[in-house]
């Protein structure tokens, strides 16, 4: 029969063995979630202009495709530009910046609250050689975040494209929102009226029937059963979109 010191003593072992095991086996394999995370947010900006790329390839079509990254701050200035792999101006590369730490800092200061100035980053991408602009998009569903990329036409208030992605959002529901059928709706939806006032698109619940004729243009039909997981869509698209609208007008000056 073992003594209680003795069972005390190998269990403190076993526990520091089992720790130390898995935060080398975690310290390891950090470098490998990194790079698959990173491989996944360049498939999901490529697909939003209906570009596909496996896994092996995504970092060349990506360079292939998408010749310029902003990093944009609220007046519609762009402070970093990386272009060709290089940086035009500042030296932080918009791809790598964390979109959800900027929309705190932004809920910070319309809160009153002391922050830094946030940073969006913008992505130009060239195929066929049309431009498009691809703006990243996170927000809040009905059981944790969602994401997603929206690509407009080179007018920037036309939809070319969209993908959206969840973390917890209910099968059959809400998680209809990363189907091809719930995100084709977008496409040639507008985000400007004819004088380019802000309108965003519009998740509608009941459909977008319920809307005026000439409203029609900016509005999707919602996830039959998924109204919450719809509603927070249209906060998403809202809520991130209209961080660029500075940078928009500007443009089109």
């Amino acid at each position: 029969m073992f003594s209680n010191r003795y069972i005390f003593i190998y269990a403190s072992v076993m526990v520091i063995v089992v720790a130390a095991i898995l935060s080398s086996a975690a310290t390891y394999l950090k470098p490998f979630q990194e790079k698959n995370i990173r491989t996944e947010k360049i498939m999901d900006i490529l697909k939003s202009v209906s570009i596909e790329a496996e896994k092996a390839q995504a970092d060349s079509i990506y360079n292939k495709y998408i010749v310029e990254e902003l990093a944009l701050n609220m007046a519609g200035e762009a402070t970093s530009i990386y272009k060709d792999q290089n940086f035009e101006k500042g030296d932080i590369r918009p791809f790598e910046i964390k979109l959800k730490s900027e929309i705190k800092k932004k809920e910070s200061l319309d809160a009153g609250k002391e922050a830094e100035e946030p940073n969006f980053p913008l992505y130009i991408c060239n195929k066929d050689g049309e431009t498009y602009y691809i703006i990243p998009l996170r927000g809040k569903g009905l059981w944790g975040p969602i994401w997603g990329n929206i690509a407009l036409k080179k007018d920037m208030k036309t939809v070319y494209g969209v993908t959206f992605g969840h973390k917890g959002e209910t099968p059959g529901l809400g998680a209809e929102i990363s189907t091809t059928e719930f995100q084709k709706q977008f496409v040639d939806k507008t985000i400007f009226d004819d004088n380019y006032k802000f309108t965003s698109v519009k998740v509608v619940k009941g459909g977008i029937g319920t809307m005026p004729a000439d409203q029609q243009i900016h509005g999707v039909d919602a996830v039959s059963g998924g109204t919450i997981t719809s509603d927070a869509v249209s906060d998403m698209i809202a809520d991130c979109l209209i961080n660029y609208e500075e940078y928009i007008k500007k443009q089109l000056k």
